[in-house]
């Protein structure tokens, strides 16, 4: 029996690595499976840094890994989440490197109405818990604001019925921020829409609306279904400008409803809660000014009656002024002999006063007065002394303390000229020895390129046992060149050497009877 004959024998089966049969299986399958759509529960959602979705799709008996990749994850129309009932449309792959297969997905949509409205209840339900429906949070509505902010789309119907009702009602500064009212761009431009317009500084150059309304037309659920994302009822509930929500006809319903600080029915009944009718309140002010005009011309009438009829009860003026005239001319007849008794006893207590005044008690004040201004001159003279003495003594201290200060301040002086003079010896030492210094750097350094260029000429050269070929006066480094000069030189270390004029054909002589080298 052979040493390397195999004892087991070989069948007809062709034999496989592990990557070709996983790639067979692989090619197999996406060959089959190119195009799927699947229905089925979200379960196990996982979103990893890298932006990839991954998740399974489940029924009741069997389980299905699925992938969304980046790029596609964004674009979906409906966001994955565990629990939502979705038909999945993409393709089957398989993933070699744990034996599995998968499913890449493309597309994702709700399972039919019942599971998006199931989704809607309970996103409503989230929201609601957080507080964002609340009605203590929302705002009123400005009677008649100025500038009108409106989030649509710029081409459709929507604004064309909002702007004609606004000019029909009451004209206003309408701003359009344009967005797309469906699709998956739908909720991100809304959400940046309401941000931006609250994000408007008042008084800059683009006027702060005092008023926002989010429109759009009818439509189908789905249509309609980038009002319902959490981004957008986010920002109306945030939003601190006013905000009125006409998404829809009356029969729809979104979660931005709910979030709004009011609700219209259709975007024309948007533009009528906005602004009242112009012509209905110029009506209401004439008849206000008319009711004014009435109630003050029968204030005054009124006013003009009660007026007469308190002055019949009134007393007649001479009545009330006749006793008063009586008792003034009463008092005027007794004024003149009243003055002239009050002058009379006047004078008397004057003559009675006069007569205790004598020389001698004017001249005993007066020398009362005369000893009073002695003593304080006394008084104020010792104190001038005193005053005198105290800064006599303080100028003293200060003038004793005043030489050592001064021998203390010309010592430190001194010093520092002295050093001063010394730093600048130095100074000046340096500054005379620098030039020679500089001169001597330099002379080194031409002698030194001066040695250079010696070594490096030809004249060295020459010395060390070489020499200079010359024909014709020029330079010779070939042989070529010195057979084909006339005249050859060769200069060594201590002079040239002339070779003569070459013959006409080589072994001739030169005219001065010299061989030639060639």
């Amino acid at each position: 029996m052979d040493l390397f004959e195999d004892p087991v024998p070989q069948g007809n089966a062709p034999e496989f690595t592990v990557s070709e049969l996983s790639g067979a299986v692989k090619r197999v399958i996406e060959g089959e499976f190119g195009l799927v759509r699947v229905r089925g529960e979200i379960g196990r959602v996982s979103r990893p840094a890298s932006g990839h979705l991954y998740f399974d799709l489940k029924d009741d008996r069997a389980v299905l890994a699925a992938i969304c990749w980046k790029g596609q994850a964004g674009r979906l129309s409906v966001r994955p989440e565990e629990g939502l009932e979705v038909v999945a449309t993409g393709r089957l792959t398989t993933f070699p490197g744990q034996s599995k297969y998968q499913m890449i997905v493309e597309d994702m949509a709700p399972a039919g109405a019942g599971a998006l409205m199931a989704m809607l209840e309970k996103r409503r339900q989230a929201l609601a818990a957080e507080g964002l429906f609340d009605e203590g949070r929302k705002k009123p509505i400005p009677w008649l604001p100025e500038v009108i902010g409106v989030v649509t789309s710029p081409s459709g119907a929507v604004i064309r019925d909002i702007l004609h009702r606004l000019r029909d009602r009451f004209p206003r500064h309408v701003l359009i921020w344009p967005v797309a009212v469906q699709g998956e761009k739908c909720a991100p431009e809304v959400a940046a829409a309401i941000r931006g317009f609250n994000a408007i500084a008042p008084g800059g150059p683009i006027p702060r609306p005092d008023l926002l309304i989010v429109a759009r037309g009818g439509g189908s659920l789905e249509d309609l279904w980038g009002f319902n994302e959490e981004i957008v009822v986010r920002a109306a509930a945030e939003s601190r400008i006013p905000l009125i929500s006409a998404v829809g006809h009356e029969t729809d319903t979104t979660l931005i409803d709910y979030a709004a600080d009011r609700r219209a029915p259709t975007p024309t009944a948007a533009a009528e809660m906005a602004v009242p009718v112009r012509l209905e309140l110029q009506a209401t002010v004439d008849a206000q000014a008319a009711r004014l005009s009435r109630a003050v011309a029968q204030g005054v009438t009124q006013r003009s009656q009660r007026v007469r009829d308190l002055s019949r009860a009134l007393p007649r003026l001479d009545t009330l002024t006749s006793a008063a005239s009586q008792r003034l001319d009463l008092w005027t007849g007794r004024l003149g002999g009243a003055l002239g008794l009050a002058a009379a006893a006047k004078r008397t207590g004057f003559e009675r006063v006069a007569g205790r005044l004598r020389s001698e008690m004017l001249l005993a004040l007066a020398m009362q007065k005369r000893q009073k201004l002695d003593n304080e001159t006394r008084i104020l003279g010792a104190a001038r002394d005193r005053r005198i003495a105290q800064e006599r003594r303080s100028f003293d201290i200060l003038s004793s303390r005043l030489a050592p200060a001064l021998a203390r301040l010309i010592g430190d002086a001194d010093r520092r000229a002295r050093e001063g003079r010394a730093r600048l010896d130095g100074l000046a030492a340096r500054l005379e020895a620098t030039p020679k210094q500089r001169l001597k750097t330099f002379a080194d350094r031409l002698e030194a390129l001066d040695r250079t260029r010696q070594t490096l000429g030809y004249r060295e050269t020459l010395a060390r046992g070489y020499a200079v070929v010359r024909g014709d006066g020029h330079v010779v480094t070939t042989k070529a060149g010195a057979e084909s000069a006339q005249l050859l030189e060769i200069e060594f270390r201590d002079g040239r050497l002339s070779l003569g004029t070459k013959p006409g054909k080589k072994g001739g002589k030169a005219p001065d009877g010299q061989g030639s080298l060639f």
